[in-house]
This record gives C-alpha cells, structure tokens and sequence, in this order.
C-alpha cells in the first residue's frame, strides 16, 4: 500500500484565490466599480489631440554611407533635422523660380 504525501500548497496560489473571493464579496455589497458607457467610451483609443493634423508618412530614401554616417553621429532627431533641411531647401526652391 503505497502512503498518501501531504498535499503542498503555492503561496502565490493562495494569494490569487484569497484575493478573488475579496473581490467577489465586495462585488456582493455592492463595493465594486460601476463605469458608465460614456466613462468607458472616454477612455478608449488615443487622448483627444494626439494625432497631428498633417502626418508624417514614412518613405524610403538612399544616401551615401558617409552621409549617413554623419547624419546618425550628429545624435537623437536627425531624421527629424533632415527634414527641416529639405524643407528649406524647398523654401529657397521656391523663391527663386
């Protein structure tokens, strides 16, 4: 006849079912959050104003390696430089034709 261990419990277990049958009894006395859908709709999706009016679009465009390298060098937003950059530059463009 083979002998019967002792049933070993997990902590971490425990914590998670002792914390659920809180929650279960609060929700019974009525404790628990109650959202209304206009408080739900509120908070979906991105904040009010996070998306600009004019997008930036993502393209591809080729530079020499040493121009690259530069670009990467000069730190955090070059990208963002480059951009300014064409933009004068079609400034200037623009003005002279």
């Amino acid at each position: 006849m083979s002998k019967r261990t002792k049933p070993t419990f997990d902590p971490e277990m425990i914590e998670f079912e002792e914390a659920l049958l809180r929650s279960l009894d609060q929700s019974m006395r009525g404790e628990g959050r109650v959202n209304t859908s206009q408080q739900i709709a509120a908070r979906r999706g991105r904040p009010v104003g996070s998306v600009k009016a004019k997008p930036k679009v993502p393209t591809t465009i080729r530079f020499d390696q040493d121009v690259l390298d530069a670009l990467k060098a000069s730190g955090r937003g070059w990208q963002t430089r480059v951009n300014e950059a064409v933009r004068d530059w079609l400034a200037r463009q623009s003005k002279t034709n």
